[in-house]
C-alpha cells in the first residue's frame, strides 16, 4: 500500500482504537469478573467488550479485510494462509495490569501485508497516551487532546551512556536476569503491555529483550510504530519478526531496540556460554 492510503486507513482505525479503550474503561472502573483461558492467561468481559468493538469498527471501512484477533475464535492456517492483507488485534493487551488496575495495558491494532506489519495503532486507555505509525509515514505520539508529536528512536553506541532497558512487569525470568547481567550498565524499567516497545520506538529506552512467549497480536502493532520510528524488532538471529506463520502463531524471542550499533545477540550467546 502506499503512504498516503496508510495515512487515510490511520485516521479511520484510532478512533477505532480509542472506543474500544473506552469500552474498557467502562469495565475497568467496575467489580469485574476474571476468568481463566486454556493457557491459564486471564480473560474479562473488557477483552471480549474491546474484541467486538474492533471487529464491528474495522468491518465498516470502505476496503473490508479478515481480523485475526486473540479473542477470534480460532482460524487455521489452511484458511488465513489464502490472507493477501489483514488486522492482526490484541483488543486488550496487558490483561494481566488491566486485573492488577495498574494502567499499563494498551489497545492493539496492525495491518499485516504479507508477512510484514505496515500499519500499527497502540493506545493505552487509562493514560490517554495513543502511538501510531505506518510504513512511509513515520511515527507519532499523543496524550489526550494535545497536539500529535513525530516520535523516534535513539541511536545506541557501545560504551556510550547507560544503556536504559525495558522490561516486563508481569513475566520475569532468570533467562532474561542471566541476560541482564551480561549487559554494561543499564538501568531497567518494568512496564506492562506494548508500552515497552512504544517506549524503544519514543527514544525512552534502547532495548526490549524478551525471552518469555509472546503471540503475533502481541508485537504486530508496536512493531509497525517501533519501525516506523526507525527502530527495529528482530528474533535472536536480528531477523525481522515476520506474520502468519503456518506452523504457529506464537513468535521467537526477541529483541526491540533502536538505531545505531546492535550487539545484542552477542550478549545472549555469552549468557548461554
Amino acid at each position: 500500500m502506499e503512504p498516503e492510503q496508510l495515512r487515510a486507513l490511520l485516521s479511520r482505525v484510532i478512533p477505532i482504537a480509542v472506543t474500544a479503550g473506552e469500552r474498557i474503561l467502562e469495565i475497568y472502573n467496575t467489580d469485574f469478573e476474571v476468568q481463566t483461558k486454556a493457557d491459564n492467561s486471564p480473560l474479562t468481559a473488557a477483552d471480549q467488550a474491546a474484541h467486538h468493538t474492533i471487529v464491528d469498527g474495522l468491518g465498516r471501512l470502505e476496503t473490508v479485510y479478515p481480523v485475526l484477533s486473540e479473542e477470534s475464535v480460532d482460524t487455521d492456517y489452511a484458511q488465513r494462509g489464502q490472507w493477501s492483507r489483514y488486522w492482526l488485534v490484541d483488543p486488550l493487551d496487558g490483561t494481566r495490569e488491566f486485573v492488577k488496575r495498574n494502567g499499563e495495558f494498551t489497545v492493539n491494532i496492525a495491518l499485516i501485508d504479507g508477512r510484514r506489519s505496515i500499519l500499527g495503532v497502540v493506545y493505552a486507555p487509562v493514560t490517554g497516551l495513543l502511538y501510531w505509525g505506518s510504513l512511509g509515514n513515520g511515527a507519532f505520539r499523543q496524550r489526550g487532546e494535545s497536539d500529535p508529536v513525530p516520535i523516534q528512536v535513539t541511536d545506541y553506541k557501545q560504551g556510550a551512556a547507560q544503556l536504559r532497558i525495558a522490561g516486563s512487569r508481569s513475566h520475569p525470568s532468570p533467562v532474561l536476569q542471566d541476560y541482564l547481567a551480561k549487559l554494561p550498565e543499564h538501568e531497567l524499567v518494568a512496564v506492562g503491555s506494548s508500552l515497552k516497545i512504544c517506549m524503544v520506538a519514543a527514544g525512552e529506552a534502547d532495548l526490549y529483550p524478551r525471552f518469555g512467549p509472546t503471540s503475533e497480536w502481541d508485537t504486530a502493532a508496536g512493531q509497525a510504530v517501533l519501525e516506523a520510528a526507525g527502530g527495529h524488532l528482530t528474533d535472536t538471529t536480528m531477523k525481522p519478526l515476520s506474520y502468519n506463520k503456518p506452523t504457529s502463531l506464537l513468535n521467537p524471542e526477541f529483541f526491540a531496540f533502536g538505531g545505531g550499533e546492535a550487539p545484542w545477540g552477542g550478549y545472549l550467546a555469552s549468557s548461554e556460554s
